[in-house]
């Protein structure tokens, strides 16, 4: 059976916005988030210049890179999209209001959120990227991607659907449930973190491979509980297997555990290697795809058969 027009549209938004994640952490990698100072322009014009000779007088040249405001400027375009996707996503999920209205109203505050996402990144520029504003720039985004998953798989769940006893749904629930609260958590310690490299890098302006050593506690604790998040995907593996967990939640559950040691192999290789920028996009995108991990096991065991 082929995908309707409304799963089509959700799930290339559910892409896309993994997309615009990558394309944020390449910006933040850069250093470009101030790229362009202004919002919603770009140096005072919707398409920004390419050259110093082309910026308008009131803007001090010495801010210009043309790097970082092309950068940041796709980043805002890509976000435009999105925008795009998801009031389509939200237009064609009336389709399912009288057969579950779940869909619509899910697709609905996805709408809303990323209305809210525009107007807090224009917040974000305006503070000069304040401690904070990142953080829950990031937490938002982050909720945007569940509720999108969230509405396409309401809309697809028959596709989906597997058989499980009652003790083992609550059992597997349980577990995933503490792995998305630990990564969730792992996410904003994480963006603290890397506030702290920030401030080391652009107003101490200390060599890369210091910068690691002025976030503190915070480091400290965010490498402990990556620990946690390995003692519980060890759990969920041989609960899996302890309780002949369907074929769909084996592999999940595998693809879980797989990103989890992913994160920590590449948050090793920050530390040790003076946090390159490519592996700070890669700890980013991978912590994206592995919440869609968690929150599509989650969504099939909560939606399961019972025996």
């Amino acid at each position: 059976m082929k995908l309707n027009l409304y799963q089509k549209t959700a799930l290339t938004t559910v892409i896309a916005t993994i997309v615009l994640i990558f394309i944020g952490g390449l910006v933040r990698a850069a250093g470009a988030g101030l790229g362009c100072p202004d919002w919603p322009q770009c140096f005072g014009m919707w398409i920004p210049p390419t050259n110093v000779a082309d910026l308008p007088p009131q803007y001090d040249a010495s801010l210009f890179n043309p790097l970082h405001t092309w950068l940041e400027y796709i980043n805002r375009l890509v976000g435009v999209l999105i925008g795009f996707l998801i009031t389509l996503t939200f237009i064609f999920s009336f389709r399912y209001r009288k057969t579950d209205k779940a869909v619509t109203i899910a697709s609905g505050f996805a709408f809303v959120l990323v209305l809210f996402q525009g107007w807090l990144g224009g917040q974000v520029v305006r503070s000069g990227l304040s401690a904070g504003m990142i953080t829950i720039h990031m937490v938002v985004a982050m909720i945007i991607l569940g509720v999108l998953l969230y509405a396409a798989f309401r809309a697809m769940n028959n596709r989906l659907e597997v058989t499980i006893s009652s003790q083992t749904r609550k059992t597997f629930l349980w577990i995933s449930g503490v792995i998305l609260f630990l990564t969730m958590m792992q996410l904003v310690l994480g963006t603290q973190v890397r506030e702290a490299v920030d401030v080391a890098k652009n107003i101490l302006e200390l060599p890369r491979e210091a910068w690691i050593d002025t976030t503190g506690f915070l480091y400290e604790v965010h490498r402990s509980f990556s620990w946690l998040l390995v003692i519980f995907a060890i759990i969920l593996v041989v609960y899996n297997k302890k309780l002949q967990a369907p074929s769909r939640l084996m592999k999940i559950g595998y693809v879980i555990a797989a990103l989890i040691v992913l994160q920590i192999f590449i948050g090793v290789g920050m530390e040790r290697l003076g946090m390159p920028g490519v592996l700070q996009v890669m700890h980013l995108v991978s912590v994206a795809i592995l919440i869609c991990a968690e929150l599509l096991y989650m969504l099939i065991t909560g939606f399961s058969q019972q025996k």
